[in-house]
């Protein structure tokens, strides 16, 4: 394990590891990516997460695959997964662990941010 790595525990005890923009992916979210990505045959893409004004508690998560990286974007590799975070994004984002549930109720990534004070009524959006 490298200086800039922490291994964190997450929610349900899945260990993930948080580097350089400070988000960490679990096991589960890996795996669940890198199924995505076999899916569509592409070994070009990141995953992608930012920050946007939106939404009716004033900011929203994206989260997409994205071919390109931009000047100042930090990039780190989970186990041939390379999660990027723009610049702009990190504060927001520094210390979110990103997981994927696959239950009855609920199927989808999940973003546990520490730095949302709150969200709407409907989970689309945080401030």
């Amino acid at each position: 394990m490298s200086a800039d790595t922490i291994s964190t525990e997450t929610q349900g005890n899945v260990a993930a590891e948080e580097r350089a923009h400070g988000v960490a992916l679990t096991e589960t979210a890996q795996e669940k990516v890198r199924s995505l990505l076999a899916q569509e045959g592409r070994d070009d893409l990141r995953l992608r997460i930012a920050v946007q004004p939106g939404g009716c508690s004033g900011l929203i998560y994206q989260l997409f695959f994205d071919e390109r990286t931009l000047d100042n974007d930090a990039v780190v590799d989970f186990g041939g997964v390379e999660v990027v975070v723009d610049m702009m994004s990190i504060p927001y984002l520094n210390g979110a662990t990103i997981d994927f549930e696959d239950t009855i109720q609920k199927q989808g990534f999940t973003i546990d941010n520490p730095n949302a004070q709150g969200s709407c009524a409907c989970g689309d959006s945080f401030s």
